[in-house]
């Protein structure tokens, strides 16, 4: 009786968060396009419900990985809000739904490998491109293009990780996860490396290789597929967003005998912050001040770089004393995640609306 109770409790519990990330996502949504609703008519409205969708797809994804709440509701963040799916307004908003819906596509897969065996779990994997691939041909059987097919997604594009901020009006693709969750990534990629899942970076690879086909693969094979390379950056992104949640969580419950592994998460964001800085040099040396704008904004990237280098130090530095302390990691770690999505996604709606 007891323990049916106990379940009952935790069950609720569940629910109660899975509630509240929702009406954040919903929350953060309202701002940032309720300035836009009057403007709005038709197909626009998906917008700021692509956003939602995303972002609870990414956060039911996760918790596959990630048992804590800050973990699983960082990747809806990312993604949901992230310089990818809001870049993708600039496009037709069914583009927009179909990468919201990719991380719901991954859903099944992580359920049956967990209830039937990895088999079941490889399977499922190619539902999403499969989805892909047939959105585009019934969209276009039908007259609608969601997205350009000739547009090339170059490596230069893959700046955006470091400032995508900066690439807003030079790439049709926008790339990256903002600033400070790139500590948070790169953890994530060392823990599941070191757990020997390489199904995520495969994902990754192959999204990143179709994307960028154009660029350096022969794509009469492909051609056939009809499918825009900019759609494709959901599938990699997508893990990207889990795997920034796995490494959060790492560095929230990380113990003394992790902390090389933040120490490392520490010299990434001292690093990202030294080549914006250079990235930014190079800008401004253009004649007659015509990239100022740019390197200003590497600046900027910089400047977050650094506030996220000191923020991990801190944890760092926790770490080294022995200091578990989590509610302080907590708070440290979302507060400057926080300030980095709310004040990253507010400038790109503005730009691309």
């Amino acid at each position: 009786m007891e323990g049916s109770l106990r379940m009952d409790r935790n069950s609720y519990s569940l629910w109660a968060w899975h509630f509240i990330a929702a009406a954040l996502y919903a929350a953060f949504a309202i701002y940032l396009y309720q300035p836009r609703f009057a403007q709005f008519s038709g197909w626009q409205w998906l917008l700021p419900v692509n956003a939602c969708v995303a972002a609870l797809g990414a956060y039911v994804l996760s918790r596959r990985w990630v048992p804590g709440f800050a973990g699983t509701v960082l990747p809806g963040l990312v993604y949901g809000f992230g310089p990818f799916l809001l870049g993708l307004a600039r496009v037709h908003p069914f583009a927009g739904l179909l990468a919201a819906c990719v991380p719901w596509l991954f859903v099944p897969a992580t359920l049956a490998e967990k209830r039937w065996g990895k088999a079941a779990g490889l399977t499922l994997l190619f539902v999403p491109f499969a989805a892909i691939v047939l959105f585009f041909r019934l969209s276009a059987a039908r007259g609608l293009f969601a997205a350009p097919l000739h547009v090339d997604v170059r490596p230069s594009d893959l700046v955006g990780f470091i400032a995508p901020l900066a690439l807003i009006d030079r790439s049709t693709a926008l790339l990256g996860l903002y600033h400070v969750p790139m500590a948070a990534l790169v953890l994530g990629i060392a823990m599941m490396a070191k757990a020997h899942r390489y199904s995520f970076f495969v994902l990754v690879l192959a999204g990143f290789v179709l994307a960028f086909s154009k660029s350096f693969l022969d794509t009469s094979q492909l051609a056939w597929l009809g499918v825009s390379p900019i759609l494709w950056l959901s599938v990699p992104l997508t893990w990207c967003a889990a795997l920034s949640g796995i490494g959060l969580h790492g560095l929230i419950s990380a113990g003394y005998n992790d902390r090389k592994w933040i120490l490392a998460a520490v010299i990434t964001l001292g690093i990202l912050a030294i080549v914006a800085l250079l990235l930014a040099a190079k800008c401004f040396q253009v004649i007659l001040g015509l990239a100022d704008g740019y390197a200003r904004l590497f600046v900027q990237a910089a400047c977050v770089y650094l506030g996220g280098a000191v923020a991990t130090g801190i944890i760092f530095w926790l770490t080294h004393m022995k200091l578990r302390v989590h509610w302080l990691r907590w708070a440290i770690l979302c507060t400057a995640l926080a300030a980095d999505i709310f004040l990253g996604a507010r400038y790109i709606v503005d730009r691309v609306l």
